[in-house]
């Protein structure tokens, strides 16, 4: 189905006018969002990418609507996993948590820039050369291979693109509000709040190499890709604040990711095969496979998502790592002095480590093999707890 320049021009409109929105108000005066507005606000963008998925199930048949929503799905899956890059992205970098969000926005805006022009790449190949659908099976295959390597999400790997970054753009040392360049020793130098910009904008072109060959074997249509892709992207920066502790129970996403991008690449190699045109292949030739339908498409990337959800939350081991790797970021941020300044927020912080450390007491033996580095790990949590004394001796005073 052709979509007219009318409809277009609206559905571009209507996602620039969210942006601008988040932006000017939320995002623009530096604040820590609670856990209400977090909530709140990712189930608003949710539900704005469902009412938007039923007008094209209504006007664009069942067929488009039907490619929509599968694209949809497995998009949102995918940039739930780039959540883990983003956290160990501001955490090597330390940003304050209340610049966090201008942080988000603008690896939003800059992912959906850097995608769009990877849509209308890619659909200018596809039209061209029927053979790129061997190589996009071929990327999503070897991004399913990689998902299954252990620490695919390890805290402690900063990742190229962060590593490029600090060694080519010397920056100040201490973050100046949410400022990109400052004044030290009377000269003007970048600040690390424009080198973590520089990381999650390369990292997000990174991402669109596996997202865009994805939704591309689940629909050739360019308006159904770029809406699923754009609406997958909004509300990511709300969903980071409300999921970010739970981030590290999702112990089996990567299994299930590897699963739907290892199904979708096959699902673009058989196309390719029925589409095929290479000469040393059937002598250039159609070959008569079996291709997988959308409603097919859909109903395995829902069940192996359902799966791998419910088996992280009722896994004894995500609910494990979960306490010692909260437990170790929240003495981290509380020992920060920059990251959070204010006070209730501190002492929120303080308390989900208490919590956690009561988790990890209870723990069995075999599970507390899980906690890396014990020594420091103990020492941290020491040091939390006699700042927090400090606080408290000086809270008192003050009263």
């Amino acid at each position: 189905m052709e979509v007219s320049p009318f409809v277009w021009t609206l559905t571009v409109i209507g996602i620039v006018g969210l942006l601008a929105f988040d932006f000017f108000f939320h995002v623009r005066k530096a604040h820590t969002p609670s856990l209400k507005e977090s909530s709140i606000w990712s189930a608003l963008y949710v539900g704005i990418a469902l009412l938007f998925g039923l007008g094209v199930l209504v006007f664009g048949g069942t067929t488009m609507g039907a490619e929509y929503f599968a694209g949809y799905i497995t998009e949102k899956a995918l940039s739930v996993d780039n959540l883990f890059v983003f956290l160990i992205i501001m955490a090597s970098f330390r940003v304050p948590r209340a610049d966090q969000q201008k942080v988000l926005l603008f690896g939003i805006v800059f992912s959906l820039i850097a995608r769009t022009g990877f849509i209308f790449l890619g659909a200018a190949l596809i039209n061209s050369f029927a053979w790129v659908f061997y190589i996009f099976g071929l990327i999503l295959l070897i991004t399913a291979g990689n998902l299954l390597k252990p620490d695919s999400h390890d805290d402690d790997s900063e990742g190229l693109v962060v590593r490029l970054a600090k060694k080519y753009l010397p920056a100040s040392a201490h973050f100046d509000g949410d400022k990109l360049f400052t004044v030290e020793n009377g000269k003007r130098v970048l600040t690390p709040m424009l080198l973590v910009m520089v990381a999650i904008g390369g990292t997000d072109i990174l991402f669109a190499l596996d997202s865009i060959p994805a939704i591309f074997g689940l629909t050739q249509n360019v308006f159904i890709v770029f809406t699923a892709t754009a609406f997958s992207l909004m509300g990511l920066r709300q969903l980071f604040f409300l999921i970010d502790g739970l981030l590290d129970r999702l112990i089996f996403l990567s299994y299930g990711l590897a699963a739907i991008l290892g199904f979708i690449g096959v699902k673009l190699i058989l196309h390719a095969l029925h589409e095929n045109t290479l000469p040393f292949i059937n002598d250039g030739q159609h070959v008569n496979v079996v291709e997988v339908s959308t409603g097919v498409s859909l109903s395995v990337i829902l069940g192996v998502l359902l799966v791998t959800v419910l088996a992280s939350i009722f896994s004894p081991k995500g609910k494990a790592k979960n306490a010692v790797s909260g437990a170790r970021r929240h003495a981290i941020e509380y020992l920060d002095l920059n990251y959070e300044t204010d006070m209730n927020e501190r002492d929120k912080i303080f308390a989900a480590m208490c919590r956690e450390e009561e988790q990890i007491r209870k723990l069995p033996e075999k599970y507390k093999k899980l906690i890396r580095n014990e020594t420091e790990f103990l020492d941290q949590l020491r040091q939390a707890h006699a700042e927090h004394d400090k606080a408290q001796v000086r809270a008192a005073a003050e009263n």
